[in-house]
């Protein structure tokens, strides 16, 4: 019984029923980075790092329309990132594309005075708010799962939804002027780093139909 134990909590995460992994948690294969900062994005321990000096676009060789993407995060105090779907290669993610905030607005620099709704952990990015109040403190790991089915995109942070949004219910011409990406069926999966400090782990997908 204790062997068995053993190798079920020695099984990848990325073993889920129709999840492959996206990461082998020793190399960046399957990823390319653009407009690299710095040394851009390592793999330590196991994990993907965007260290403080490094970021910009590690993106996905593959693109992706409707799936379901499951990671974990760990952030340290003022971290910013953000997970982009259905991005093209170049141009900015949060427009081109769509932009999945990761945050820590927990510390001075990113206070509930400085940010709106749209800007906060969870949030697809100046377009649609996601509750807050989830999000674990710095320097422990976070379990997220992004689901994009046609117009759906939905977020669960540590197990609880935090987002439900129909992308067809944005009406705002200015928003659907400047955010070209509500409209995309399909892209590349990106890990956006901002010369702060975050590791990825475990990350896995399932492509929907």
């Amino acid at each position: 019984m204790r062997l068995l134990c053993l190798l079920a909590l020695a099984l990848p995460l990325a073993a889920e029923a129709g999840f492959v992994p996206l990461f082998d948690g020793k190399t960046l294969n399957g990823w390319f980075i653009v407009n690299k900062m710095g040394p851009g994005f390592l793999v330590k321990d196991g994990n993907i790092v965007c260290p403080l000096d490094g970021g910009q676009k590690l993106m996905t060789e593959k693109e992706y329309s409707n799936f379901v993407l499951r990671l974990e995060y760990k952030l340290e105090a003022d971290s910013n990132n953000g997970i982009g779907i259905r991005a093209p290669r170049n141009g900015h993610t949060s427009t081109l594309g769509m932009e999945i905030q990761i945050l820590d607005q927990s510390g001075p620099k990113y206070g509930p005075m400085k940010l709106r709704p749209e800007q906060y952990h969870g949030a697809i990015y100046d377009v649609w708010p996601a509750r807050t109040g989830f999000l674990k403190k710095p320097g422990e790991w976070n379990t997220q799962e992004i689901r994009a089915d046609g117009r759906r995109i939905t977020i669960r942070l540590n197990g609880a939804l935090i987002l439900d949004a129909n992308l067809d219910d944005v009406k705002e011409p200015e928003v659907l002027k400047k955010h070209l990406g509500l409209a995309r069926k399909s892209g590349h999966i990106v890990l956006l780093g901002h010369q702060a400090y975050v590791e990825f782990r475990n990350l896995r997908i399932q492509e929907l139909p």
